[in-house]
C-alpha cells in the first residue's frame, strides 16, 4: 500500500513540474509532443532499464567479446563517438558512416542515417549484426548471457522469468536506450522561464536566426524531424553513400539523410553522415557557402543562407544553449560498475 501511494505521490509531483508521464518511470516535458513509442508493449521498468544499461556496456555482445554499444556510443559526447569519422567495430574494421547520437529516441519513427530500421525494439540488431561493428548473432549472445548467473537474476528482475531470449535482449536494451532524454541544456530552462535559463543578447539573437534559417529542418523542442533531407553535400567518391536511396532503391530519396538532432550537438562531432567536419564553425560554412545543387536538394537550401561573420557566431552561442551537462554526466546513465566483476 505504501508502493502505491508513494508511486501516485511521484506523479503528482511530476505533474506538478511540468513533466508528462507515459510508462512507470519515463517522463517528457509538457511542452514536448507525444512519444511515438508504444509503451504498452514494452513499459519501462527500474529492472528493466538496468537489464539495458548492463547490456549497453557488456562487449560479450560482440563476437571476440572487444566492442559493447557503448564502443560507438559514449555518454560524454552525447552517445555518440568522438574519435574518429567513422565507427570501428571487431578486429579494427571500419564502418561507413559516422555514429548516430543517441537521445529522445521515443520520439524517433526510423533509425540510421538511411532509415533502415523503422521500429526502436529490433534497432540494436543492426550494429550487432554488422560484420564491421559487432560481428555476432543474437543466437550466439543468447547463448553467451545464458551461461552467467548474474544475467539470469537480472532478467528474472526484469522479466519475472529468468529465461533468456533474443527478444528479450532487445526489449532490456530498448528500456534503456529509450530513457536516454534530454531536455534540461539552458534552452530548455529558457523556454520554461526557470532559474539558469536567462539567455544573452547574442544568445537570443542566435535563436532568432536558427529560427529564420534551421527550425524547417530541426524542429524545436526536439530539434528533428523524422524525415530525410539532401542537405547538400558532396559525395565522398571513396564511401559514394547515397544515402536513403540504398533502402528504397528510389532515385528521388538519392543523397537524402535522416535529419540529426541539435540536442548536445557541441559534443557530438564529428558532423554528418559521414563525420567529416569536425568543428560546428565548418558546419555552418557548410551551409552559407558549402552548399552542392542536385536534383534533390531539399527545397530548405535551394535559397542561399546568408549569415554575416557577427551573426554566424550568435548562431554559434545559441546552439551551445543546446548542452544538457545534466544527461551527459548522469551517472545512471554510465557504466555499471558491477559489471567489471562479472564473469
Amino acid at each position: 500500500m505504501k508502493r502505491i501511494t508513494c508511486f501516485i505521490g511521484v506523479l503528482l509531483l511530476l505533474s506538478f513540474i511540468g513533466l508528462k508521464v507515459s510508462s512507470t518511470i519515463f517522463t517528457y516535458p509538457e511542452y514536448w509532443p507525444k512519444p511515438i513509442y508504444d509503451f504498452s508493449k514494452n513499459p519501462v521498468t527500474e529492472e528493466g532499464f538496468q537489464l539495458g544499461r548492463t547490456l549497453f556496456y557488456d562487449p560479450r555482445l560482440s563476437k571476440d567479446n572487444t566492442i559493447s554499444c557503448a564502443s560507438c556510443h559514449l555518454q560524454a559526447s552525447g552517445f555518440t563517438h568522438i574519435d574518429h569519422d567513422l565507427s570501428h567495430g571487431i578486429e579494427g574494421k571500419i564502418g561507413t558512416r559516422n555514429s548516430l547520437a543517441i537521445m529522445n529516441t521515443a520520439w524517433s519513427s526510423s533509425f540510421m542515417w538511411d532509415g533502415g530500421i523503422n521500429h526502436l525494439e529490433v534497432q540494436a540488431l543492426a550494429p550487432l549484426t554488422s560484420e564491421v561493428e559487432m560481428a555476432e548473432t543474437l543466437e550466439n549472445v543468447v547463448r553467451k548471457l545464458d551461461t552467467i548467473p548474474f544475467y539470469k537474476d537480472l532478467f528474472y528482475k526484469a522479466f519475472q522469468d529468468s529465461t533468456i531470449t533474443g527478444q528479450r535482449v532487445l526489449l532490456g536494451l530498448t528500456q534503456f536506450t529509450i530513457m536516454l532524454n534530454t531536455y534540461n541544456s539552458k534552452y530548455d530552462k529558457y523556454i520554461r522561464k526557470e532559474e539558469g535559463g536567462e539567455f544573452t543578447a547574442q544568445e537570443k539573437n542566435g535563436l532568432k536566426l536558427f529560427k529564420e534559417n534551421c527550425t524547417s529542418c530541426h524542429r524545436e523542442p526536439l530539434f528533428a524531424n523524422n524525415e530525410f533531407k539532401n542537405n547538400g553535400l558532396a559525395v565522398d567518391m571513396t564511401l559514394n553513400d547515397y544515402g536513403r536511396m540504398k533502402i528504397t532503391q528510389d532515385s528521388e530519396d538519392s543523397l537524402k539523410f535522416k535529419v540529426p538532432t541539435l540536442r548536445n550537438i557541441q559534443f557530438t562531432k564529428p558532423y554528418m553522415h559521414d563525420g567529416r567536419f569536425e568543428t560546428l564553425q565548418e558546419v555552418i560554412t557548410h551551409y552559407t557557402n558549402g552548399i552542392q545543387h542536385s536534383e534533390t536538394l531539399a527545397d530548405e537550401l535551394k535559397e542561399a543562407i546568408v549569415l554575416t561573420s557577427n551573426e554566424k557566431v550568435d548562431l554559434l552561442v545559441f546552439l551551445h544553449t543546446l548542452t544538457d551537462k545534466g544527461f551527459l554526466f548522469d551517472k545512471r546513465f554510465s557504466f555499471p560498475r558491477e559489471l567489471i566483476t562479472q564473469k
